[in-house]
C-alpha cells in the first residue's frame, strides 16, 4: 500500500543529495510520457497560483494536473487531476506501476518528495498540461528535472536558509536557475531579485517577463472583477494575476467564469464565521496577512518549527494579536516550547495552551501546514 510505503520515508533531511534524483530519473525517463509542464518556483504563493491556473485550464476543457505540497488533511491533496484530488485507487495503481519501473534500491532510496514527484507524473501522463510546483527549492528541486514550457516565479523571500542560502540574492539564484527557457515573474518585495533575474537572463539567453508586462487593460479589468467575485485578499489577487499572465503567455483565451471553484483551501480561508486558516509560515506570509487583516484583532492559534524566524513572524503579527494559543504539533523540527515562550515574553505577547474555540472570539490559525492539520483534526473531533 502506498500509505505504508511513504510512511517509511522521512519527510525531512539534514542534508540533501542533489545528484540522486536526476541520476535515477535519467535511468527511467523513457517510461514517462510528459505533458506540457508549467513549473512554479518561489517562496510564497505557489499553491494558490498553481490552483488558479490549473482550475482555469480545467474549466476551459483542458485535461490538467496540479502537483502541490505539502498537504493539509490527506496525501491525495498533492496530486489533483481534472478538478479533484486523485482517488486512493488511482494513486495505488500508479504506485504499483512506479514500483515496477524503479529498481528496489532506487525506490527505497528516493525521498518522500522525490517519490511523490514521480508518482504524480505517472498519474498525469495523459494530461495536456501539468502545473508542477517545486518543493523548497528550484535548481536542485526534484521537479526541476523535467522539461517545461514556462516557469512562473512567485515572490521570493527568506525561508529554508540552511538549504537555499543566507541572503535574498543567494536564495533567488537557487530558485531562478530552474528556469529553462521562458518565465514570468510576480511582483517582488525584495528588489535584489530583479538584479538576479536580469543577470540570469543575459547569461543564459532566457526570456523573463514581469507579470505587468503580460497583462493588457482588459486583463487587468477582468483580474479585478474575478478577485472581487472570489473575495480574494490582496496577496491572493497577485497570485491570480500571475496565473492570468501565464494564460496570456500561452495564448489561451479565458473569461471570468474560467476561475470558478479555483480557490485553494488554507489560504486565508474563512473556515467558520470567526475562524480564518492560513498555512503561511514565514515573514513574507505574515506581512501579507498583517496588511490584509489590520486593524482587526485575532486570537492566534500558533506553533512553529525551529528553522523558522518565529520571532520576526510574531513581531510582524503582533498588532493584530489579542493573545497566542499554542497548539501541539509533531516532529523533530518543532521549536521547543521554552524558545517559543521566551520569544512571546520578549515581545510582550500573552499566551496560553490551545484548548477549544469560543464563539465569542475571532481566531487566526497560522504557522504551518501542521498547525492547520492538527487544528482541523482537533476541531472535528
Amino acid at each position: 500500500m502506498i500509505e505504508d510505503f511513504l510512511a517509511a520515508k522521512p519527510l525531512y533531511y539534514d542534508e540533501i543529495d542533489y545528484d540522486r534524483f536526476p541520476q535515477i530519473y535519467n535511468r527511467v525517463k523513457s517510461h514517462f510520457k510528459l505533458p506540457k509542464i508549467i513549473h512554479l518556483v518561489g517562496t510564497n504563493g505557489k499553491g494558490t497560483t498553481g490552483r488558479f491556473l490549473a482550475g482555469a485550464l480545467h474549466n476551459l476543457s483542458y485535461k490538467v494536473g496540479h502537483f502541490t505540497s505539502p498537504h493539509i488533511s490527506k496525501f491525495n491533496e498533492r496530486i489533483w487531476l481534472d478538478g479533484q484530488d486523485a482517488s486512493d485507487a488511482l494513486l495505488e495503481v500508479a504506485h504499483q506501476r512506479l514500483l515496477g519501473i524503479l529498481s528496489k534500491e532506487d525506490s527505497d532510496v528516493l525521498s518522500y518528495f522525490e517519490y511523490t514527484t514521480l508518482l504524480g507524473m505517472i498519474v498525469f501522463e495523459d494530461c495536456e498540461f501539468v502545473v508542477l510546483e517545486a518543493g523548497l527549492g528550484g535548481e536542485f528541486d526534484a521537479t526541476a528535472v523535467f522539461d517545461k514550457i514556462l516557469t512562473l516565479v512567485t515572490p521570493i523571500d527568506r525561508d529554508h536558509e540552511d538549504f537555499l542560502g543566507k541572503t535574498i540574492e543567494a536564495i533567488a539564484k537557487t530558485k531562478l536557475r530552474a528556469i529553462k527557457h521562458t518565465a514570468i515573474i510576480a511582483e517582488q518585495k525584495n528588489l535584489e531579485v530583479y538584479d538576479v533575474v536580469e543577470n540570469l537572463a543575459q547569461e543564459r539567453g532566457l526570456l523573463i517577463y514581469k507579470v505587468e508586462e503580460m497583462l493588457s487593460k482588459d486583463d487587468k479589468k477582468l483580474l479585478l472583477e474575478i478577485s472581487k467575485e472570489l473575495e480574494l485578499a490582496f496577496y491572493l489577487e497577485q497570485n491570480l494575476a500571475l496565473s492570468i499572465a501565464a494564460l496570456c503567455c500561452l495564448g489561451i483565451a479565458y473569461e471570468k467564469e474560467s476561475f470558478k471553484d479555483s480557490k485553494l483551501f488554507g489560504r486565508l480561508t474563512r473556515f467558520r464565521d470567526n475562524i480564518l486558516i492560513d498555512v503561511g509560515h514565514n515573514s513574507l506570509a505574515a506581512c501579507s496577512i498583517m496588511t490584509q487583516l489590520s486593524p482587526n484583532k485575532y486570537i492566534l492559534i500558533y506553533n512553529t518549527y525551529k528553522d523558522k524566524d518565529f520571532k520576526e513572524i510574531l513581531r510582524i503579527l503582533k498588532p493584530i494579536i489579542e493573545h497566542v494559543e499554542i497548539i501541539d504539533i509533531d516532529g523533530q523540527r518543532v521549536a521547543s516550547l521554552d524558545s517559543l515562550h521566551k520569544v512571546l515574553i520578549d515581545l510582550e505577547i500573552e499566551y496560553t495552551k490551545y484548548n477549544k474555540i469560543s464563539k465569542n472570539n475571532n481566531y487566526l490559525i497560522f504557522g504551518s501546514f501542521s498547525v492547520a492539520q492538527n487544528f482541523l483534526r482537533e476541531y472535528n473531533e
